[in-house]
Formats: structure tokens, sequence, C-alpha cells
């Protein structure tokens, strides 16, 4: 379907940015962008939400770091990066050249260098920030920061009181209660949450008698971790009243549709886009087609559909 041929309102205001759909890039597998300029058009996407950006350059992991999942993938790249001020030069001005909102993901080691990374990004004309909270917190000996309410708390309060933009708080879905944390994250300060970040998973290689990872253990992501992020989208999205940004094994339009269901106002697309690296546009289509089928208008009705038994 093309752009023109559908009529209904496929918008979404998320913390008073408004989106031109709802389907954006997953942080961390989407780089800057370049990479995928000639499969599809960045004007077409509600958002590009970027590779994670530290205060200072991160070298990341050493290889091997990437290895095949049965349904998906597991990942322990991280997180490198050139740091906020390559990012700003290197990569912002490509961005911006594009009609689309810029939303920067920002990673650190503590609360203070989050908050670094964000002032530095105040004025790069970036129009939000997601605080990747999977990051280890080296001051509490290496505890990601979003297992806990009181680290949740600690590094959004510190980056709410220096950020110029909206904050959405990613979460992951490695903790006993995602409705707990999502209220942590309101509770601190943040003006939308998003989730799930991946699951913490392992594989050994038999026949080397070695781990797959270099890091031993690495993130899931993929169709595989679907169930699962629909299940904590529904609770976040009732534990909350800030917008819910839903993700984790998107790769249709249906999938998406799942998830507004669910009750997110907006969706990621991440580790379909290494398989299609046209899957953004084709599930922004695909929302479109459902909208058509079912004779939605408004996409925004779709969010919370559910016929509850």
């Amino acid at each position: 379907m093309s752009e023109s041929a559908f009529s209904g309102n496929m918008s979404v205001n998320i913390a008073g940015v408004v989106l031109k759909n709802p389907v954006m890039t997953a942080s961390g597998t989407f780089g800057s962008g370049r990479e995928y300029g000639e499969y599809v058009d960045l004007n077409r996407l509600g958002a590009v939400v970027t590779k994670g950006v530290a205060s200072r350059r991160w070298p990341g992991n050493p290889p091997p770091r990437v290895t095949e999942a049965c349904g998906g993938m597991l990942n322990a790249v991280g997180l490198q990066n050139p740091g906020a001020e390559a990012f700003i030069r290197d990569d912002m001005p490509f961005l911006k050249q594009f009609d689309t909102k810029i939303i920067v993901n920002v990673c650190g080691h503590t609360a203070a260098e989050y908050a670094e990374a964000a002032e530095m990004l105040a004025e790069s004309g970036a129009d939000m920030l997601e605080l990747n909270i999977s990051c280890p917190n080296v001051a509490e000996g290496g505890m990601a920061f979003g297992t806990s309410c009181p680290a949740v708390g600690e590094v959004t309060r510190a980056v709410k009181k220096v950020a110029k933009q909206p904050l959405i708080v990613k979460l992951s879905p490695n903790v006993a209660d995602i409705g707990e944390i999502a209220r942590a994250a309101e509770a601190s300060g943040a003006d939308a949450v998003s989730l799930i970040n991946t699951l913490l998973g392992m594989r050994i290689d038999i026949h080397r008698r070695a781990f797959a990872l270099a890091n031993r253990t690495g993130g899931l992501s993929g169709p595989a971790v679907k169930p699962v992020a629909v299940r904590m989208v529904y609770q976040a999205s009732r534990a909350v009243k800030i917008p819910v940004i839903g993700m984790g094994g998107i790769s249709t339009g249906e999938d998406a549709v799942e998830f507004l269901m669910a009750g997110a106002a907006a969706v990621a697309v991440g580790t379909a886009n290494f398989v299609n690296p046209r899957a953004t546009a084709d599930v922004i289509e695909g929302i479109e087609g459902f909208m058509e089928r079912y004779g939605v208008r408004d996409v925004n009705e779709i969010r919370g559909m559910l016929i509850d038994y």
C-alpha cells in the first residue's frame, strides 16, 4: 500500500512530540540510518531511535559478540559507540535531513555519566532521549540500573534535571515485576517508557566446548521474545499513565497491532531489520492494511482495543 493510498490518521503523540505514525526503530539495530537508506525511506518513519550514545567513547565487548538463537539472536555488543561529541558531529547532520523525529538512546556507567551525556545532547537537535537503563551500574558492582526501583529512580531523576527533551526510559525485562519498575520510572519524572529490552540468555557451542559469546551471556531478541514482550507491555500500560512504547519480536504489521492492542502508544522494530531491511516500512503498511480492513480511521483507536473475557 502506498503512503498516498491511505486516508486514515496514523499520527501519535508521545509526551508532546507528534510522530507521523507509531513506528520507530529500536536502538542498536538501525545505527544512524545510513545503512538502511537504500532500502527504506527514512522520511516514512515515525522516528529513528539511534544506537546508544555515552558521554565518552565506549569500545564494546570482545568478539565473538553476536550469535544466532532459536527464534532470534543473542548479542553482547556492549553498547560500542564513539561518544556524544562524535555522534553530534557525524550522525546528527545526516538524521536532520529527514522528516522524521530523532530519538537518541543514552547510556552510562553511573547516573552522573547519563546526565553528562544528556547535557551534551541538549542542543543537538534530538527530539527525545531514551535512557538505556540496562547498562551496568559500576557504582553498585555492575548490577543493571533497570533491575531495581531505587536505581531506576536515581538515573531517571539525574537525567530529568538536565534534559531539554522529553525522556523515555527503556525498561529491562529481567525483573520480577515490570509494573513496579515502570511506576518507579514514572514517579521519577519519565515522560514515557519503552519495553522490552533484551532478555538475558546464553548459548554454548558443544563442538568447541566453549561459550558462543565471549561475554558468556547476551541479550536475546527476535520473534522468540514477543509473547513475553506483549505480556510486559500489557502490564506496564496498566501500571502507568504515561505512554508506553512496545517492542520485542515485531516484524509485521500484525505484530505491531498486537502491541497496540496490549496498550502501547507506539512500537519499535529491532531485530527484524537485520533480516529484512524494509521491515519498518512493511510494518507501517501492515498497520494501514489492518485499519483499512476493519474500518479503523485513527490508529489511536487500536490502543487497548481488547475484548476481556
